[in-house]
């Protein structure tokens, strides 16, 4: 694998005389880009697609997901919807939309579905061809519902996995891709610097 080192790495580079591999977990650290569509292409960070929307966000743009700042410019890490150009977020943020939404996934601003979908897919977002996993749900819980608990495989807290702090040791930080995992910093190790952490599934 090209981004660790390490063997077992199955996905190739599909662009011709590019014989960089790496392994599924390893793609978005070495910023690599696989198509969940036929052919299932897979492309490494030299020769991955870029966004072709012309579009740069203005100073402190916030991602419209988890409203924290985004880069200063289009990368891999940082999108923009194809269609309103006004629609910043990270690449783990609408990652994590499109678990969700499912077929109904759209630009989280101006709703465009098809255009929008076409970018997102090509850009490496994988989509599932399912009904939006919130649809069974009532809409109030969907929206006030938050993972609250800490699941580091060995939970430290005096208090136990459900206790959490504004700060310190104990705070709670969620995933940043799903959200749908917790660690007290303690659990694992996270430095009071550290803003965000990503579970091991994501």
């Amino acid at each position: 694998c090209f981004v660790c080192g390490k063997n077992g790495a199955a996905i190739t580079c599909c662009q011709e005389g590019c014989n960089r591999s790496f392994h599924l977990p390893c793609a978005m650290e070495g910023e690599c880009v696989t198509q969940y569509f036929s052919p299932h292409s897979s492309f490494c960070r030299e020769h991955r697609p870029e966004q072709g929307v012309e579009a740069a966000p203005e100073k402190n743009t916030d991602c419209l997901i988890c409203l924290e700042p985004v880069e200063d410019r289009k990368s891999y890490h940082t999108m923009v919807c194809p269609v309103c150009k006004s629609a910043w977020f990270h690449r783990g943020c609408i990652q994590g939309q499109a678990r969700y939404a499912g077929i109904s996934f759209s630009c989280p601003l101006c709703r465009n579905d098809h255009k929008f979908l076409h970018d997102m897919l090509t850009m490496g977002i994988r989509i599932p061809l399912r009904l939006p996993s919130w649809n069974n749900e009532p809409l109030d819980d969907v929206l006030i519902e938050r993972h609250s608990r800490c699941d580091a495989r060995k939970c430290l807290c005096p208090g136990g996995r459900e206790q959490a702090e504004e700060q310190g040791p104990w705070e709670l930080l969620l995933c940043s891709s799903c959200a749908a995992a917790g660690t007290h910093r303690r659990c694992s190790n996270l430095r009071t610097s550290r803003t965000s952490w990503e579970c091991e599934s994501c």
